[in-house]
């Protein structure tokens, strides 16, 4: 029905001594503090990480859902897939309203990269050998079907698609530019939930606490900068290609979390953001990841018979420029169009969370333009592409 985000914080910033959980939980909490639905009214937590960056991970679900007060009853799931667990959230949420388990799903997505480990799978069968740990934060990046890492693959489509680094440059510039008229014009501030120390209460359960580093309070990405063609052309190569710290996702801790209710619930709360239509999940060569999203739109699209023509706001995850410029090549789509207020290169890329918010983007800017269709897709590492079609319920006749 609507959505609420914490900024996404640049890696070892303000939120790294935060555990996802308690991050997720505050994204919750801000969300039921915008009062369209009460806590109590929740059948099911549907939650995404992608690291496990706190020793009760295990939980973490169970958790966010407690302590942003939903029900004892309600059950708690965690999923995952990779960049698009955003996305898979809310498919899964209306698959389990479709079912008839539920009426109203709370979806929570949150990442610390600061607090990805480092990791010994061996140690407890090397008894006398000194430990090896390695990185897990680079090391899960590397796909070893393929022998690439997550940069390496969009070198790839670079060069397939021939797109230099002028042209990568050129669209990270736009990015950041675009996400800096938004939040200038005070475009985010209806998403954002401001964070501060704060412990969270649960009768009968143990206080937890959010705790920020560094800082007294958190109230913007801090990502976001100004980065023109001639500032990122200065960047040196990151993966042996065009790629560089300025033209990839910004390496970022943050949260989401949304709601998901059935037609009958929603025409007696009055109409949500937005409606979801379809989702579509695909796969492709691992060596070129980047490209899910073009077949995973392509079927989106074929499914409900529609034409690119007929949509009005897309929402591609930037986990690469040469990845997103590809995409965009590949469908032919209009740059007028396509991530209007910024993506991930400019905001950040906190993995499981950003599907959340590049789906609350969508929908508000389909709510502001009176557009009626969007798309949100997001490629998926080890070769998956995966897109959801949204309807704006505000502005056309939709049957809810």
């Amino acid at each position: 029905m609507s959505g609420a985000r914490t900024p996404f914080v640049d890696y070892r910033g303000a939120l790294s001594a935060a555990s996802p959980t308690d991050l997720g939980i505050k994204a919750a909490r801000g969300l039921f503090g915008r009062g369209r639905l009460a806590p109590e009214e929740v059948d099911a937590v549907i939650v995404g990480n992608m690291a496990q960056a706190s020793y009760d991970a295990y939980m973490m679900p169970r958790h966010v859902g407690l302590y942003a007060g939903v029900p004892v009853s309600a059950p708690a799931l965690m999923v995952q897939r990779v960049c698009a667990t955003g996305l898979e959230l809310l498919t899964q949420a209306a698959d389990t309203i479709a079912l008839g388990r539920a009426r109203a799903v709370l979806c929570v997505a949150a990442e610390s990269m600061s607090r990805n480990p480092l990791t010994n799978y061996t140690h407890r069968q090397m008894a006398g050998e000194p430990p090896v740990y390695r990185d897990f934060l680079w090391e899960a990046l590397h796909d070893s079907a393929c022998k690439l890492d997550m940069g390496g693959t969009a070198e790839r489509l670079a060069m397939r698609y021939g797109i230099d680094r002028v042209m990568a440059d050129a669209y990270a510039s736009r990015s950041f530019a675009r996400a800096l008229a938004a939040r200038e014009g005070g475009w985010f501030d209806e998403e954002l939930v401001t964070l501060s120390d704060e412990d969270f209460e649960c009768p009968g359960l143990e206080p937890r606490q959010l705790r920020l580093h560094e800082s007294t309070i958190v109230d913007r990405d801090t990502h976001l900068r100004a980065s023109s063609p001639a500032t990122l052309a200065g960047l040196k190569p990151a993966f042996g290609g065009i790629q560089t710290a300025g033209n990839s996702a910004g390496i970022c801790d943050g949260a989401a979390a949304t709601l998901v209710v059935s037609g009958a619930m929603a025409k007696k709360r009055g109409r949500p953001l937005a409606r979801l239509l379809a989702s579509t999940t695909v796969g492709v060569d691992p060596a070129e990841m980047g490209i899910g999203p073009v077949p995973a739109i392509r079927r989106l699209l074929e499914s409900h018979d529609l034409d690119l023509a007929d949509i009005d706001c897309i929402e591609i995850n930037e986990a690469f420029a040469a990845q997103v410029l590809a995409c965009a090549q590949a469908l032919d789509i209009d740059a007028a169009r396509l991530n209007v207020h910024g993506g991930a290169i400019a905001l950040g890329h906190p993995l499981a969370a950003t599907g959340l918010r590049l789906a609350i983007t969508c929908a508000r800017e389909l709510s502001c333009s009176g557009g009626r269709y969007g798309i949100v897709a997001a490629c998926v590492g080890g070769g998956q592409g995966m897109a959801l079609l949204l309807e704006n319920t505000g502005a056309w006749p939709v049957e809810l």
